[in-house]
């Protein structure tokens, strides 16, 4: 017969009590896992809400707009917080009830859509263009340092300008001189990369970036290739086309929003200024226009001279040269400069000569004669 002691019972009975307690404890870690597993199994079963923007508030209720552009008359959730048009909300796929308000950092998006920068290109890097030059300074550099000259003289400066001209004949160049000069912030927007890229969003995209042009005032708004946005309107189109036409009227809208002696100015770009529409060049928007000719003999010596300041050159005939460089633009020089060097790196030289140069032009001058057959094959 074996003898239990007291003390023997007392441990045996604690270690027992110590394993159920440690067996409820696991039993309820389980039973927690087991819920949230089932939660989560629940969540993905759950239809996913939609992004949708408010258009009006009607009492209750409000109609949004989804993302295939139809627009509807829904529901507001009870708990809810307040909207107001033109928010973004997500909704409920299946009855379209407006759940809660999506709080978007939209200036972030802005953001990553366009170039801004403060840039660093002075007068002393373009060759020419003086007549160009002291007008944009009237138009544009003088209204943001000076406003007040033209409140005593009791004129209002036009709220932007449209600089024209072939291709490579400085146009960025001077829009980013200009406002190097004023110490304005630069944004930069691709009226094509605009429309090609955000069907549907285009309208409120360029509201969005006008608004950050007036927060980083004095800012300088450079459309580049405006014909893509600004084209003459058809009266019937596809339904790309409409929403080009949406966007233009966008953009219509936020310069006329502007005051003459505001801190933000516009610069439009385009080689085409024959297709824009009447409506962006009238009076009251960009209604200076600046043509960009080819450089004249005098204005390709200064461009020469400018690209090839750093250059090792030797003994070359400047004037035979600028005479190879006639009917090309700024930027056919500075390629001409730059092919002449890889000319004489080729025949091992430290020096670069006329006939380098020579050589160069013809080759920029038949680069551009096969990109000119090319695009007549395609659209000729």
């Amino acid at each position: 017969m074996v003898t239990i002691k007291a003390g023997e019972k007392v441990s045996n009975a604690y270690d027992y009590n110590a394993d159920i307690l440690q067996l409820e404890e696991e039993n309820e870690v389980l039973r927690s896992t087991v819920n949230q597993l089932r939660n989560e199994l629940e969540r993905y079963r759950r239809a996913p809400l939609m992004v949708c923007e408010v258009r009006e508030l009607v009492g209750e209720h409000a109609v949004i707009k989804i993302p295939n552009g139809n627009q509807f008359l829904v529901d507001i959730a009870g708990d809810c917080e307040e909207l107001s048009a033109g928010e973004s909300v997500y909704v409920e796929q299946k009855n379209l009830t407006i759940v809660k308000k999506a709080n978007f950092n939209k200036k972030f998006n802005v953001e990553k859509f366009v170039i801004i920068e403060k840039p660093k290109v002075s007068w002393a890097e373009i060759g020419g263009l003086k007549d160009q030059i002291e007008e944009l300074r009237e138009v544009v550099e003088l209204p943001l340092k000076q406003p007040e000259v033209f409140e005593q003289i009791g004129i209002t400066p036009p709220k932007g300008v449209l600089l024209h001209g072939e291709p490579g004949t400085g146009k960025t160049l001077l829009a980013k001189a200009i406002a190097t000069e004023t110490n304005a912030t630069f944004i930069e927007i691709v009226a094509s990369e605009l429309v090609q890229k955000f069907i549907g969003e285009g309208a409120k995209l360029v509201k969005e970036i006008f608004q950050l042009a007036r927060e980083k005032a004095p800012s300088i708004v450079f459309i580049d290739e405006i014909d893509a946005l600004a084209s003459k309107r058809v009266e019937i189109g596809t339904s790309g086309e409409r929403e080009v036409q949406r966007t233009f009227m966008q953009l219509l809208a936020e310069i006329d929003g502007f005051k003459n002696l505001g801190n933000v100015k516009i610069i439009g770009c385009t080689n085409r200024i024959e297709i824009l529409d009447p409506a962006i060049i009238r009076p009251g928007r960009l209604e200076r226009k600046i043509s960009m000719p080819l450089p004249d003999m005098d204005e390709r010596r200064e461009i020469f001279n400018i690209h090839c300041k750093k250059m090792n050159i030797k003994g070359v005939n400047t004037e035979t040269i600028l005479t190879s460089l006639e009917e090309m633009s700024g930027a056919d020089i500075k390629s001409v400069c730059t092919e002449a060097g890889y000319f004489a790196i080729r025949d091992g030289r430290k020096e670069i000569w006329t006939k380098d140069f020579l050589d160069a032009a013809k080759k920029v001058r038949e680069k551009g004669m096969n990109q000119d057959s090319q695009y007549l094959e395609m659209f000729g």
